[in-house]
């Protein structure tokens, strides 16, 4: 059988959640005995996202392979099981720029390189490549960045036609589009989606299906209507109202509407009734939890919804492991200490975790939130930057090391507990040159790390450049931290704890991005557990 692709195009508006649905219907295929592939087609011009403000992106989501991507490949992990790559994110900038390295090895032979065919048939290159990154994938989901309309996104548009013209029979679209309500009129408007719909097909292409992002569901006169003035068949026109307990409604809804039963029709699939019964049980915990914890995140971009995404959902599903519900509370790092009045400012969570990021901006926020947690015995979670700051802040006030620092906040500090990897040093361009992807590390026994992990070996992922300075480790272990786990073949520490704390751990990588719902991460678990004896005493 060959392989089947869908392609899912945005409308109207951008943040529709273009994303989820993709992988919501990425689970929903998988849970009928379907082997997919994902892949994200971003329109800008950056080669990928790892240069780009979280104000403006979002978190940056790294994989196995040391690829920086677009934060929906988060969402595709967390749904799904497909295998995701460097294979499974393409930008503007890598496909611009790949077909401009080839014009100036002569590759095209002296044809002058246009957007079509040259730049279209690399976006078609891609979606191929992506599909055989992992062998017998029965469909593709192919998802289009942006909004329909948009100048930037027209050669993607246009190579999708061109492969929805070489393989008719294999291939499915899929509309994602807003049909908003005006309070003011008390009335539902479809037209945007009737526009969006237009411009589509004036591209050349015809969308199979039509999901429609609402507020509330949409009437039969309403989807009639969408189906009327859009050519598109009444039972392939759905609805995608906004939901209320959780994102991971999302598959249950769609699937309550039928639409996986459909689409395996449309692209003749043969499937088996899917088992949902992990994602019920989901849901029934967010619903009836056992408890509360309430933990506070500490970082630079709290005011932007998307820029510690996969911390928010780690969290989350360790919450879900415990039967508990949990709230976050969001701290700006570099507001903390406006009053000097630390205690006043942090009390009320019962744990706090500081997640990764990059520059000065919030530094001693950061530092007097771990001092804080350590003095107290309030559970510490230091995700990466978060790490650094644990040992900077432990070298300072145990070691007696006031001007103890990382030299990416000042280079010229006396005691560089962390400092640049070596070959680090002379990097000169900043993108994509960082320590990423999966590294694996070794778990001493009897730590807090072994018990959350239970097993002495495990892989994790990686985007940094700076590491802690080994020259600083026997000191911090005669007073009291314990480096419980290390990447042996580089001498470097990964995870640090301190022993005299109910749980207080950092850990140099991202664990974030290795979690699910279905599958909660070993240290957020652990760490939520924490807070839940912590929440007990308080």
């Amino acid at each position: 059988m060959s392989v089947k692709y869908i392609f899912i195009t945005g409308g109207v508006v951008s943040s529709l959640g273009k994303g989820l649905t993709s992988a919501s219907l990425a689970m929903l295929l998988e849970q009928k005995g379907l082997k997919v592939a994902m892949l994200k087609f971003d329109p800008y011009l950056n080669v990928d996202p790892g240069t780009m403000n979280p104000f403006q992106h979002g978190e940056v989501y790294v994989t196995d392979d040391g690829a920086e991507t677009d934060l929906d490949l988060g969402h595709y992990y967390r749904y799904s099981h497909s295998a995701l790559s460097k294979a499974s994110n393409a930008t503007s900038g890598q496909i611009y720029d790949t077909v401009i390295k080839q014009e100036r090895k002569g590759d095209y032979l002296g044809k002058t390189v246009q957007v079509i065919p040259h730049i279209t048939d690399e976006i078609k290159k891609r979606i191929i490549e992506c599909t055989k990154q992992s062998g017998d994938v029965d469909v593709t989901l192919v998802e289009i960045g942006g909004t329909v309309g948009d100048i930037e996104s027209l050669p993607f548009l246009e190579a999708i036609r061109q492969f929805l013209y070489d393989n008719p029979k294999d291939c499915l679209t899929i509309h994602l589009t807003y049909v908003p309500y005006l309070k003011a009129a008390g009335e539902v408007k479809t037209k945007p989606t009737q526009h969006s719909v237009q411009i589509l097909r004036e591209i050349g292409i015809i969308p199979n299906m039509i999901l429609c992002r609402c507020e509330q569901s949409l009437s039969d006169e309403i989807l009639d209507k969408i189906s009327l003035f859009c050519s598109v068949a009444r039972p392939l026109v759905f609805e995608e109202v906004d939901v209320e307990d959780s994102i991971y409604e999302v598959p249950i809804k769609l699937h309550e509407q039928g639409i996986d039963t459909k689409i395996c029709e449309l692209l003749q699939l043969s499937s088996t009734k899917p088992d949902l019964s992990a994602w019920h049980e989901i849901l029934k915990t967010i619903r009836n939890p056992k408890g509360k914890v309430v933990v506070g995140i500490v970082g630079k971009y709290m005011q932007h919804q998307d820029a510690y995404k996969s911390v928010f959902e780690s969290l989350e599903h360790g919450a879900i492991a415990h039967g508990y519900e949990i709230e976050i509370r969001r701290f700006e790092s570099d507001k903390i200490l406006e009053n000097d009045e630390i205690d006043e400012a942090m009390k009320g969570c019962d744990g706090y975790l500081v997640p990764g990021g990059f520059g000065e901006r919030g530094w001693m926020g950061k530092i007097f939130t771990a001092k804080y947690c350590r003095e107290n015995k309030i559970p510490f979670f230091g995700i990466c930057l978060g790490m650094q700051v644990m040992v900077c802040e432990f070298a300072r006030h145990v070691l007696n090391l006031p001007d103890a620092n990382t030299t990416e906040i000042d280079p010229q500090t006396k005691d560089p507990v962390v400092s640049l990897l070596s070959e680090q040093a002379h990097v000169k361009n900043l993108g994509g040159t960082m320590r990423l992807g999966a590294y694996p590390c070794h778990l001493s026994h009897g730590s807090k790390a072994f018990k959350a992990y239970q097993q002495q070996d495990i892989s994790e992922r990686h985007r940094h450049r700076y590491e802690f300075n080994n020259q600083y480790k026997k000191a911090m272990e005669d007073k009291g931290m314990l480096f419980s786990g290390t990447y042996n073949e580089g001498d470097l520490v990964e995870i640090s704890e301190v022993k005299d704390h109910p749980w207080m751990i950092g850990v140099q990588f991202h664990p974030e991005f290795k979690s699910k719902p279905t599958q909660a991460h070993p240290l957020f678990k652990d760490f939520v557990g924490a807070m839940i004896e912590q929440s007990k005493k308080r």
